[in-house]
């Protein structure tokens, strides 16, 4: 996914680890993207080398965790343009949407003396959570920037640390949790910074004063920024366009729906135009839906620390990213990506990079040519390209083995098995 990426392993006397830096991202890679199995297992089966459980876990611990943050801020960047996926723009805007969820850790003794569980009406939660704050690239459910509670952090801390990465050019969408005015400043200083804009939906409590009421039925209001601790004294007044609008189905009830947004000019932006395009904003439900129960399959993590989940996560959010320009590639821009679906790609992949891993290393191929292999390899290469014809119609191939390559999102990962296949 990343060929030019280089680690920077931390100091450690001894002899020189048995696994690098490079083989543990792909093995997490591939082993949040099966059904079921530990990662020694699926670690043996991409590069046929033993790995004990035990010896697993000591590695990962050992790790510092700013390796993932690096390989996520290179891994994790747009791929919409907007000749092939324009259902990811509105007009000159990259469609985004910001939001979070979290993550269910496992009652080991070690995450119970660490994380604390969150309290309901009925108790406390049965697991403790890890939250994350995820950035996502609408129309293609392709993840831009995460944050990851390590240290048991809001939502919102980590939104702040997302939106220090927030593209140009980009028109982010979010919930209520970002549509107060304390949350709104911040919002729109870091869209200023980048030539970007916003729209939020706002509480229906907020009390605002009205400037003026514009042609298309928003209006320019003034509402009040509190400061922190001292809810009675106004900091500053913001304007912003509010758009006022009325949702709902047929056989129920119908409720008001109270947006606000950046784009001050109703002609460039009609309030319409706007209420509808905040539908999108839904997609990122959707996606977290694909990539905790159609992905992952299981309620709670498979790590046993604190600082192992949070790399369990980042491997799911490489995951997604890496499916998602699967699905942009299969849809080649004939149609729209989302219409390529998520659990037929994920299908896909997962047979072709477990043919790659069942393969065995170039060098010794070189060594023991096998007329089988060299058949195998052919049949593979007179494939691949009717295995693309049908992913992009959105069926599974009937020979996974033979499913079409993934080297553009695998990067350096099938490099050295494509070598092989072409010689």
């Amino acid at each position: 996914m990343v060929p030019d990426w280089a680690p920077s392993p931390p100091h450690r006397r001894g002899r020189k680890p048995r696994v690098s830096i490079r083989q543990l991202a792909e093995a997490m890679t591939f082993h949040v993207m099966q059904g079921a199995g530990t990662l020694a297992e699926h670690f043996y089966e991409v590069f046929q080398e033993p790995l004990a459980n035990s010896s697993w876990s000591d590695r990962r611990r050992r790790l510092p965790w700013e390796i993932f943050a690096d390989l996520m801020r290179r891994a994790l960047r747009p791929i919409a343009t907007r000749r092939q996926q324009p259902d990811a723009f509105w007009r000159r805007w990259r469609l985004l949407a910001l939001d979070g969820t979290q993550y269910s850790l496992t009652n080991t003794p070690h995450v119970t003396a660490t994380a604390t569980k969150a309290k309901s009406r009925r108790g406390r939660a049965a697991f403790a959570k890890m939250g994350v704050a995820v950035l996502l690239e609408l129309g293609l459910h392709n993840p831009l920037a995460a944050a990851i509670a390590r240290q048991g952090e809001s939502e919102l801390a980590l939104a702040r640390r997302v939106l220090a990465q927030l593209p140009k050019g980009a028109l982010l969408l979010a919930d209520r949790l970002y549509g107060v005015p304390a949350v709104i400043v911040e919002v729109w200083a870091a869209c200023r910074r980048v030539s970007s804009q916003f729209l939020v939906r706002m509480p229906r409590h907020i009390k605002a004063r009205v400037l003026k009421k514009l042609p298309d039925g928003s209006r320019r209001i003034h509402v009040a920024v509190r400061e922190k601790g001292r809810p009675w004294k106004i900091a500053s007044w913001l304007e912003i366009r509010e758009i006022r609008v009325q949702v709902g189905r047929q056989g129920f009830r119908r409720h008001e729906l109270r947006l606000c947004t950046s784009l001050l000019d109703h002609r460039t932006a009609p309030a319409l135009e706007l209420a509808k395009l905040y539908a999108a904003r839904w997609e990122h439900e959707l996606y977290f839906r694909e990539a905790k129960r159609v992905l992952r399959q299981t309620d709670v993590l498979q790590s046993h620390t604190v600082e192992t989940g949070a790399q369990e996560i980042a491997a799911i959010l490489l995951a997604t990213a890496l499916l998602a320009r699967e699905r942009a590639r299969a849809a080649n821009g004939q149609v729209p990506v989302l219409r390529i679906k998520f659990g037929v790609v994920l299908a896909v992949v997962r047979s072709t990079w477990f043919y790659l891993g069942l393969r065995r290393p170039a060098h010794r191929a070189a060594k023991r040519p096998n007329r089988a292999a060299r058949s195998t390899d052919h049949a593979l290469l007179r494939h691949r390209q009717a295995a693309r014809t049908q992913l992009s119609t959105g069926r599974t191939p009937a020979h996974p083995r033979l499913a079409a390559s993934s080297e553009d999102a695998l990067g350096y990962w099938t490099r050295p098995v494509e070598n092989r296949l072409t010689t």
